[in-house]
C-alpha cells in the first residue's frame, strides 16, 4: 500500500526530498515573522475574493483573521521559528485540522495557484526559499488531498459494515 507521502509525492510532483528541503534551511530565521504575516495575509485576501464560488465557499465558516493568523503561526513553526502555532492550537495535525473541508486536486490547485501569487508578491522571499516553500506548499497540498481520499475510503468501508450512515442525498 503507497503511503500518503509516496501519493503526495506522485500527485504532486515534488520528489520527498525536494518537498522537505525547507528543514536544510531555517527560513524563518532567514526571512523573518513579518514576511510570514505578509504572505499569508496577501495568500488570504486572494482566496477570500476568488472568483469561484465553489472555492470561496471552502472557506466560508472561517474568520479570514484566524485563517491568516493559524497559516502564518503554522509557517513559522514548520520553517525553523518557535512553537505559535503548538503553542495556541496544540498539535499540528494537518490531516485531522482539514478532515471537514473537501480538499480535493482541484481544490488543492486553486489553493496553490493563490499561494504561488502572494509568493511572487512578497518581496522579501528570495528565490531560493521561494522554490524551497513552493515545493513544500505543493507535497503538503496533495497530502492532505491523498488524506482526504483516505477519509473518504474509511467512510465507505465503515457504511458498508453498518458503522456510519451514508449520506443523505
Amino acid at each position: 500500500m503507497q503511503s500518503l507521502q509516496d501519493k503526495a509525492s506522485e500527485w504532486s510532483g515534488v520528489d520527498r526530498n525536494d518537498a522537505f528541503a525547507i528543514d536544510n534551511t531555517n527560513l524563518f530565521e532567514k526571512l523573518g515573522l513579518q514576511t510570514f504575516i505578509d504572505l499569508s495575509t496577501n495568500f488570504y485576501t486572494r482566496v477570500y475574493d476568488d472568483e469561484e464560488e465553489w472555492f470561496r465557499s471552502i472557506f466560508a465558516n472561517s474568520r479570514k483573521e484566524d485563517a491568516i493568523q493559524n497559516q502564518y503561526e503554522f509557517f513559522v513553526q514548520r520553517m525553523g521559528g518557535p512553537p505559535l502555532y503548538s503553542q495556541r492550537k496544540g498539535h499540528p495535525a494537518l490531516i485531522g485540522r482539514h478532515r471537514p473541508f473537501p480538499v480535493t486536486h482541484q481544490a488543492a490547485e486553486r489553493w496553490l495557484y493563490h499561494m504561488q501569487q502572494a509568493l511572487d508578491c512578497i518581496a522579501d522571499i528570495d528565490a531560493d526559499s521561494k522554490i524551497k516553500m513552493s515545493n513544500f506548499f505543493r507535497h503538503t497540498a496533495f497530502f492532505l488531498v491523498a488524506g482526504n481520499e483516505l477519509k473518504n475510503q474509511n467512510q465507505g468501508i465503515a457504511c458498508k459494515h453498518g458503522t456510519s450512515k451514508p449520506a443523505a442525498v
